[in-house]
This record gives structure tokens, sequence and C-alpha cells, in this order.
């Protein structure tokens, strides 16, 4: 037994990828609408919120450190300086604008294209407000970048003069040592050769000083020309149609990406089995039947119609075959259950007179309008008072807060009738638990709802028998013995030859 259980468990799956899949297929309803829900809200959101007007503009950024292999360093400096209070008052006051820098900071912003090229993007209250902000803040931009530029130019001309001029007066010093050595040989000699190479190096020096401090000031010039406006401000072109499409893809995607996350959740949290295979499982029964839910569409109301006509002549002749009652019990799908049962109550008033005790909630079957002729259809308080001559069977639920006691006056087997996805595994095994403990064998289950891509076993293999148990019941019937072969019968039992038995 240990054994036993240890493969099972090691068998089945901790996550079954086809279930959750089933699941959320069949929850489409739920994905599809909140689809829609983002579509439709995407759309108006595009109609009812719609972009304030926007101009553009480029500016051409120069740099004193441009390098071709920059990662774009200096380009997010410039972005960074163009959100900040001094430009935005300088752009406010061209403006002649009472407005707070700090206000208008939130409704501009700048990116960097390329290493040299910033876009800056401004709204207003209108076109021509959008436009004239961003010609202003560009401008103020142009103007604090060159004084930038030229600042940083002139204190670098003026550190090399003031390094040229220190030179120089080092100079004139060594100028004036020269002019009073002697030129007598011997060590004095010797000291002003050195003072002759010293003067060499400072003029060179000097000179050198000189070249780089008009380099400096020419640099200024050029860095100057290059920053420059190259992209005139103008209004954004706004289409509605085109945002409200583009909007509503957004909210499509997102929609059906967040219903998808809340199906395939509420499938794993909710646990309720949509597959033939976990039901029969559950249920300890194998699925005889399936019929689809409602109305069926067009191209398969035929296969719909033949699949509900055998069940009926099925049902009929278990009923007609058995020496027990048999019932119809429902879970999550009374309305079929009760046509069922009057297709079956049609089939078999053609032979006789037949009963059909109505154990549903709200008594659908008392107050339906159209029942077969030969059929009467009593209350589940009258059951006990039928008589046993008299064809019947019963029709009743195994819902949660059922009366499970008066199941066995409904019929002593039955035919459990679920509607797949509705209950939890936990239920199901549930009412298999209270039937087994009633005595009440499920001869069956019929599918209501099944999914139609559903390629899984509903038989069970490795359970109960339960077709063969009500086949020992009737055998033990006709030989006389009266005795009921009520109790779970052992699947060893079941496939073990008789030979093999008597040996045993």
């Amino acid at each position: 037994m240990t054994t036993s259980t240890a493969s099972e468990s090691a068998a089945t799956p901790l996550f079954d990828l086809q279930a959750l899949v089933v699941a959320v297929r069949r929850r489409r309803r739920l994905w599809s609408s909140m689809a829609l829900l983002g579509l439709l809200a995407g759309v108006a959101v595009a109609v009812l919120l719609p972009p304030p007007p926007t101009a553009v503009t480029k500016v051409l950024v120069a740099h004193e450190d441009d390098q071709p292999n920059d990662t774009g360093t200096l380009i997010r400096t410039d972005v960074a300086l163009l959100q900040t209070t001094r430009i935005a008052e300088a752009a406010l006051k061209s403006l002649d604008s009472p407005e707070r820098p700090e206000d208008f900071m939130r409704e501009y912003e700048g990116a960097g294209l390329t290493n040299n090229l910033l876009q800056i993007t401004v709204t207003g209250d209108s076109e021509a407000e959008a436009v004239a902000r961003a010609g202003a803040l560009a401008d103020a931009f142009v103007t604090d970048h060159v004084r930038r530029m030229r600042e940083a130019a002139n204190a670098e001309a003026k550190t090399l003069l003031a390094q040229r001029d220190r030179m120089r007066e080092e100079l004139a010093e060594v100028n004036a040592e020269i002019g009073e050595a002697s030129p007598e040989s011997g060590p004095r000699a010797a000291d002003t050769e050195a003072l002759f190479a010293r003067r060499a190096e400072l003029t060179s020096r000097i000179a050198d000083f000189d070249q780089r401090a008009a380099e400096a000031r020419l640099g200024a010039p050029q860095l100057v020309a290059g920053t420059q406006i190259v992209d005139a401000p103008r209004a954004m072109e706004h289409s509605l149609p085109r945002t409200a499409a583009t909007n509503a893809v957004i909210g499509l995607v997102l929609g059906l990406v967040l219903g998808l996350a809340v199906a395939a959740v509420g499938a794993v949290v909710a646990g309720r089995p949509v597959l033939r295979r976990e039901i029969a499982a559950e249920l300890g029964a194998s699925v005889i039947a399936e019929l689809p839910r409602g109305r069926s569409r067009l191209w398969r109301r035929r296969r719909a119609r033949a699949a509900r006509e055998r069940l009926t002549v099925m049902l009929a002749r278990t009923v007609r075959g058995s020496a027990e009652t048999v019932s119809l019990l429902e879970l999550g799908c009374a309305r079929a259950t009760s046509e069922i049962a009057l297709d079956v109550a049609g089939e078999l008033a053609a032979e006789g007179p037949v009963v059909i005790i109505d154990g549903l909630p709200g008594l659908r079957l008392a107050n339906h309008r159209q029942k077969p002729q030969g059929a009467a259809v009593v209350s589940g308080a009258r059951a006990a008072t039928l008589s046993r001559q008299e064809r019947r069977f019963g029709v009743g639920s195994v819902a949660p807060g059922t009366a499970w006691t008066d199941l066995q006056y409904l019929g002593t087997q039955t035919v459990l009738v679920v509607r797949a996805g509705h209950s939890g595994a936990v239920w199901l095994h549930t009412v298999a638990r209270q039937l087994a403990d009633l005595n009440i064998p499920v001869i069956g289950v019929v599918l209501i709802d099944p999914d139609p891509r559903d390629r899984t076993d509903g038989t069970l293999w490795d359970g109960p028998h339960l077709a063969l148990r009500g086949h020992h019941e009737r055998l033990a019937r006709q030989n006389g013995t009266g005795q009921l072969r009520t109790e779970r019968v052992r699947v060893w039992a079941a496939r073990v030859p008789d030979g093999d038995q008597e040996a045993r």
C-alpha cells in the first residue's frame, strides 16, 4: 500500500499545464471582456484626454571635449542643464511671463538624439504659445552654453597669460644676471653658460604660452559658431484617429495580458477540474457521455442532437433493465439535468406509465410546462409512498447544502450529471465519499459543457469497475440470491480469471 501510494503521488504532476490552459481557455469571456475594456479605455483616453499643444525644436551643441567614442555623457549633461531654474528663468524673462520657473520646468523636457543634437519639447495652452516657448527656451540654452564656453576659454587664456608673465619676469632676472657677469674664464664662465641656457629655455616657454593663449581664444569662436538652432520651433501635428488607434492597441494588449493573468491565477486558486481525466478521478466514476451547455453553434447542432439522443436511449435502457431505482443527480447543471430527465421519461412513456421523482431545488420538473405524455412528476416528499410496481426514476442535486440522507429515496444507484469547471476538486471528492457512505453506486458521469479540445481519457482503468458491479447485482437478482453487491469491488478481483480466483 505504501509503495502504491508513493507511485501514485509520483505520477501526479505538481503543476498540470494542460489543465491550466484549458481552464484559462474556458474563461475566455473574462479575458476577452478585459481586453475589450482595455481597448475602449484606450479610445476614451484619446478622445477625452487629448494631449496638450506641443512644439519641438532641435539644437546642435558643440563641445570642446567632443570625442568620436563618447557614450553620450556630454549631451546628457546638456539635458540636465536644460532642466535648471537658470535657463527656465531666462526663457520666461524673454517671454515676459510671470510663471514660476519651477512650474515651467514641468512643461518641457530635453532628449539627446545624438552626441551633439539636443531635442527640446515644450507644451502650452495653444500651438502659438508652445512654439514661442520652444524658441525662447532654445535661445536661452544657446546663450547660456555660449557664455559658458567663452568664460571657459577666457579663463584658460588668462591662466596661460599669467604663466607667461611670470616667465617674462624670470627672463628679465636672468638677463640682468647675464649683464652683470664678466667674460672671464673659470667657474664664473660656467655659470654664465648656464644662464644663457636658462634664458633660451624661458624664451621658448614664453613663446609656447603665447601660442596656447592665442589658440584658446581662437577655439571659443568655433564652439560659439557650432552651437546653434538647426530646426526651428514648430508645432507637432496631432492626429486623433492615429492616437486613438495607438491607445486602443495598447489598451487591448494590456487588458488581454491582465485578463489572462487573472484567469490563470483564478484557475490555480480555485482548483476546479475541467478535464475528463480529473473529474473521473475525483468522482471515482467514468465519463459515459458528454453534452454541450445551452444551444450549440450552428455547425455543431447536429452532433449535439445525436449525442443527446444516444444519451437518452442509454439512460432509458439503464432504467428499463435495472432492478434498482436509478437517479440523475446534478452538480451545477440543474436545467440540463431536467431536460435529460424529460427526454428519458418520454422514451420510457411509450412502454407504460413513468413516475419522475423531482428532488431538484425549486421543483423544476413539477413546474415544467411541457411534460411527456404518460409521465407523472411527484415531489421528493412523496417518494416513499410510491408503489414499487411503478417504473420510476429520481432527479436530484448534490450541490452544497444537499440533504444527503434524502438521496436514497431518489434511487439506489445514480448517474451524476456534472458541469465541467463548476465545482472544486474538494467538493467532487466530498460527493463521491457521501454517495459511497450511502451505498449509492455511481453508474457513470455525464459531463456538461466539456472542453472541445480535451483529449484526455475519462475512463477509470485503475479504479472500481462500476459497470461490472452493476452487472454483478443484476446477476445476483436473476439467480434469485437477492444479495446486493453494493460494496466496493477491488480491481484485482474484477480482473483476475476464474481459475486464479479459485486458486486463491
